[in-house]
Formats: C-alpha cells, sequence, structure tokens
C-alpha cells in the first residue's frame, strides 16, 4: 500500500456503547496512614551517580504529599521531589525516614540492600 492511498477502516454499523467504570467516576477516599504499606528504597540509576531515597506507596492526596515532603527535607535538611507518586529525597536517608513516617503513623518498610 503506498503512502497516497489511505489505508481503510471497517466498523460496524450500528456504534457499540462504552461502558464507564464506576470506580473511575468516583475518586476513592486513601486509606489511613497505619493501613497503608509504604516502601523506603535508595536509587542510583539514571541521576548519574547521585543518591536518592525513594518513598513508595503513600496513597495520599497530592496536597497532604507535599506537606510531609516538606516536612521530611526540612527535619534531613536536604533537598526533594514529588514526582509520579513518589517522594524523592536526596542522599541516603533510608533510617531516617523510616523512623519519621513511624512517627507520623505510617508503616514503613526498608526495601533493597
Amino acid at each position: 500500500m503506498s503512502r497516497e492511498q489511505p489505508r481503510r477502516v471497517y466498523s460496524t454499523e450500528q456504534a457499540v456503547p462504552r461502558r464507564e467504570s464506576s470506580a473511575s467516576s468516583v475518586p476513592a477516599a486513601p486509606a489511613p496512614p497505619e493501613r497503608q504499606q509504604v516502601s523506603v528504597r535508595l536509587e542510583r540509576k539514571g541521576r548519574g551517580g547521585k543518591t536518592v531515597t525513594v518513598i513508595s506507596g503513600l496513597q495520599s492526596l497530592s496536597g497532604e504529599r507535599d506537606a510531609l515532603l516538606k516536612q521530611l527535607k526540612t527535619r534531613l535538611g536536604t533537598g526533594g521531589t514529588q514526582r509520579e507518586g513518589l517522594i524523592e529525597v536526596q542522599g541516603d536517608h533510608r533510617d531516617a525516614l523510616c523512623r519519621m513516617l513511624q512517627e507520623c503513623g505510617y508503616r514503613p518498610k526498608r526495601s533493597g540492600g
């Protein structure tokens, strides 16, 4: 088939209605902190050899996650960011972050080596 000729598309005569998921229409409330399993791990890949501690598994709203990140950065005296639902803190602070998350009511688990 050459580039100049359009490709044919076949369809049924009647439009097929799409089923909408009920879960997507109503946002679920995040679980309380004591019921969340939070993972704290160390990463170096894709960061030019720099070490970053990553916190994953937080089921909170973005505003609450921002407040938690600010509190953690202030207490550790380091930088950090929030990316794709994960919290990244500069440096190796796994033990300190686990202690601080436990104080906040979460159940942190140290993963990786």
